[in-house]
């Protein structure tokens, strides 16, 4: 009767183990899959911001540019107009194109079958990123030191968040009459460097109040890959941002 009970009082032991190791690991389930939500929403907000700050902030300074030439204009339309006006519209089209690649992330289509979204954004395409800030009024000027390379998809897309955030703070801001844009290639990182110069004027508007999303999500995305970011004012007027991005490890 004794070992009875004794195997009896095992066998709830056991039973009351596996119900906590069971109740542990459906924590732990719960618990990796809200990390992973976060995770995914912190990355669709600096996706969002970068498509959202970038391109609306070109056609804005496009509009703006466009209303300024017809209100100066005597009689006929110059052709200035026609060329900020296309401008604008090319901008929404990179908008409306990297929107759906996002939101075809969020929500595929009814049947399950894969719509085909144009590729992220990388450093090949930073030559029409240079001609739109300039032809919006930034003159930039690109220096690229080293053998370029084909490099990791989000390495790449991140060097072009970068280039594409810092640019477009000048920009909107207005605070420069040139901007530098240096990218360095050595065998063990990818380095990238953003500066105005020129002296600094007056602001063409006040400057926008932000959270600084746009800074923050740059550094929460280089640090993923064991880089190093920095951005601040220079001495003297204008901004910097540099960014280092090892590629031994990607």
């Amino acid at each position: 009767m004794a070992l009875g009970f004794a195997a009896a009082q095992a066998r709830r032991r056991h039973r009351r183990a596996l119900d906590e190791r069971g109740w542990l690991l459906e924590r732990e389930r719960q618990a990796a899959a809200s990390g992973a939500v976060a995770a995914e929403r912190a990355r669709i907000a600096r996706e969002l911001h970068d498509i959202v700050s970038h391109n609306v902030s070109v056609m804005v300074v496009q509009a703006g540019a466009a209303r300024e030439v017809l209100a100066a204009s005597a009689a006929d339309v110059p052709p200035d107009v026609a060329g900020a006006l296309a401008a604008v519209e090319g901008a929404g089209r990179d908008a409306l194109k990297e929107l759906r690649h996002l939101l075809g992330l969020l929500a595929p289509t009814a049947d399950g079958s894969e719509e085909h979204f144009e590729p992220q954004p990388g450093l090949d395409g930073l030559s029409r990123l240079v001609d739109r800030i300039a032809f919006a009024g930034l003159p930039v000027d690109v220096f690229v030191n080293g053998e370029p390379r084909p490099l990791p998809a989000g390495i790449d897309t991140t060097a072009y968040r970068i280039i594409q955030e810092a640019l477009t703070n000048a920009l909107k801001h207005g605070e420069a009459d040139r901007a530098e844009v240096c990218v360095r290639y050595s065998e063990r990182s990818l380095r990238i460097e953003v500066l105005n110069t020129g002296p600094a004027r007056p602001a063409r508007r006040t400057p926008p109040v932000g959270t600084g999303r746009g800074l923050l999500g740059l550094r929460e995305r280089i640090a993923v890959y064991g880089g190093d970011f920095d951005a601040r004012r220079r001495f003297g007027g204008g901004f910097r941002v540099r960014a280092r991005i090892p590629l031994d490890a990607a």
